[in-house]
């Protein structure tokens, strides 16, 4: 399986995890000239701007810590597209990271809630 193939499989797993924790997926894969944002989802009254980081073991180390200071700041910058063209620029937000190990048919999920703060 390649990465590309590797990572959708992943955002897909962590969608449904998603789901089955009581978020609404509003949105995948929003894209803009700043960045994309792997997933848009809704808890509550929160709204929550995911980064799924797939990875087929933890030996080169956690897929989270492939979402360094640059990465946050362009999820940030969409994240802010997202609320201005949907005038939403009140509304409370988060950032979470889901980190995703395949291991063959089977992938375990990691969600960090509240990763990084704007």
């Amino acid at each position: 399986m390649d990465n590309k193939s590797l990572g959708s499989r992943g955002e897909e797993a962590a969608a449904l995890y998603l789901k089955r924790h009581g978020y609404e997926i509003l949105e995948r894969n929003f894209r803009v000239p700043a960045g994309e944002i792997d997933i848009v989802a809704g808890i509550g009254d929160i709204l929550v701007f995911a980064e799924v980081k797939t990875r087929r073991s933890g030996k080169c180390g956690q897929p989270a810590q492939a979402v360094g200071y640059r990465k946050q700041q362009k999820i940030i910058m969409t994240a802010k597209w997202y609320l201005r063209q949907r005038h939403l620029e009140e509304c409370p937000c988060r950032f979470d990271v889901l980190e995703v190990y395949a291991h063959g048919e089977t992938c375990h999920i990691r969600h960090l809630t509240g990763a990084f703060e704007a």
